[in-house]
């Protein structure tokens, strides 16, 4: 039997435009630049640039080495550094930090005002959003998400899942690729739960190669394998 954890009982949270940063750090370069999204306009996006003023920046537009590629309900692509970075504006600040000069790719998620750690990513191409949960053995997707990342999940090995809300049907099945923020792992474990869910659990399958620790509100990753 497989260990889900207690996070994916967690009801939804609301997403509001103007609340919390997300900062990305760029690579390549010996001062990396900082931009945090700040809040999103019909096709503006609100950015504080290397911690200065906030500045409205209209799609296709470039300030200070950045150009806002796209706004969206809840964020924004943009390009700088050389790299394409999307940033969405949630509750939680996150800073991540790509690999330069051989160093193992790491990043850092903050806690949010719930005291949980969320960040985005992707599974197998598809954008998700996970939820840190070290209770979970496996990543652990609900069945939507499963769909919208090409997982045919009914061909995986069926099993019963212990939760918090008790015993579900599942599968597990190999993830072809898991994104967190600028951390990429092949070949993960995951588990297809047959309900949805809020969010895509980051549990041990992913976290086991990384080097993890938490200081005060903040949580460091660093990739091992």
């Amino acid at each position: 039997m497989t260990a889900i954890g207690f996070m994916w009982k967690i009801p939804f949270f609301r997403w509001l435009q103007f609340i919390g940063l997300i900062l990305i750090c760029g690579v390549n370069s010996a001062l990396a630049t900082e931009v945090a999204l700040a809040g999103v306009f019909p096709g503006k996006a609100l950015l504080v640039i290397n911690h200065g003023a906030p500045r409205s920046v209209s799609v296709g537009s470039v300030v200070d080495g950045v150009r806002v590629v796209a706004v969206e309900a809840h964020g924004a692509t943009l390009e700088f550094d050389g790299r394409r970075h999307r940033l969405v504006v949630g509750e939680q600040a996150v800073s991540v930090v790509s690999a330069s000069g051989g160093a193992a790719p790491s990043m850092v998620i903050q806690e949010d005002s719930r005291g949980h750690f969320n960040v985005s990513g992707a599974v197998n191409g598809a954008d998700v959003r996970f939820l840190v949960d070290t209770g979970a053995s496996a990543v652990a997707l609900g069945r939507s998400d499963a769909l919208r990342a090409g997982i045919e999940y009914t061909k995986g090995e069926p099993l019963t899942l212990q939760t918090a809300n008790g015993h579900v049907r599942g599968w597990m099945v190999p993830l072809d690729k898991v994104r967190v923020g600028s951390l990429t792992l092949r070949n993960v474990p995951g588990v297809v739960i047959e309900g949805d869910m809020p969010y895509v659990l980051l549990g041990m399958s992913f976290l086991n190669r990384m080097d993890m620790r938490r200081e005060g509100s903040a949580l460091y990753l660093r990739q091992r394998y």
